[in-house]
C-alpha cells in the first residue's frame, strides 16, 4: 500500500509518501508546496496553488490512501480560519483524486512516531530518518507530512477494523440517531 501524507499549511505545505507492506515502510518521496511567492493577499490564487500541487502529487505518486494532519486551534482565531481553509483546499485535493481520506492529529502523529506526544520538531524529524532509513534529516513540513503517512500506515487497518465493528461504521456515520426521551 502506497500512503500519501499531508501537513497542511497555508504558506508552506508538506508532504511525504510512504510505501507500507505489512510493517515494513519505505521512502518513496517528500517535499513541500509553497505558496508565499504569491503574497499574503491573495487567499483564493494560494489555495488554487495548493489544490493544484496536492493533485499533481497524488497524479504522479498514484497512493493508495491518504492522511492529513488535524488542524489545532490557534491562539489567533484568524490563523486559525485560514490554516483550515488551506486544509480544506489540501482535503478536497485528495478526494477529487479519489483518495479516501484519514485524519490525525499532531499529538497522535508524535506519538506513533517518537513514543510521545511532548516531541519536538527536531525529534520528529529524527525519528522520521530513522523509521524510513534516511540519509539526512527532511525538513520540518516535510518530516510532519512523513510522520502523517507512518501514523497511517501503522494505525490506519487498526482504526478501520474498529470502525468497522462498532456503531461508527461507515453506514452510520452522519446519520441521525434518537436520542433517550422523557
Amino acid at each position: 500500500m502506497r500512503v500519501l501524507g499531508i501537513d497542511p499549511g497555508l504558506n508552506v505545505t508538506g508532504f511525504g509518501v510512504v510505501d507500507v507492506d505489512g510493517h515494513a515502510l519505505r521512502y518513496v518521496a517528500s517535499g513541500t508546496i509553497t505558496t508565499r511567492h504569491l503574497g499574503t493577499g491573495n487567499l483564493p490564487a494560494r489555495l488554487k496553488v495548493l489544490f493544484d500541487g496536492i493533485n499533481e502529487v497524488a497524479a504522479r505518486y498514484q497512493p493508495d490512501a491518504s492522511a492529513v494532519e488535524i488542524v489545532f486551534v490557534n491562539v489567533n482565531p484568524q490563523s486559525t480560519l485560514l490554516l483550515g481553509q488551506a486544509r480544506g483546499a489540501c482535503v478536497t485535493a485528495l478526494v477529487t483524486s479519489n483518495l479516501s481520506v484519514a485524519e490525525y492529529t499532531a499529538l497522535q502523529m508524535k506519538q506513533a512516531v517518537a513514543g510521545h506526544g511532548n516531541a519536538a520538531k527536531a525529534q520528529v524529524q529524527e525519528m522520521v530518518k530513522r523509521l524510513l532509513n534516511l540519509p539526512g534529516l527532511p525538513g520540518s513540513d516535510a518530516a510532519d507530512a512523513l510522520g502523517i503517512a507512518i501514523t497511517h500506515a501503522h494505525v490506519g487497518r487498526s482504526m478501520a477494523r474498529l470502525a468497522s465493528a462498532t456503531a461508527l461504521a461507515p453506514g452510520a456515520t452522519g446519520s441521525y440517531r434518537s436520542g433517550r426521551t422523557r
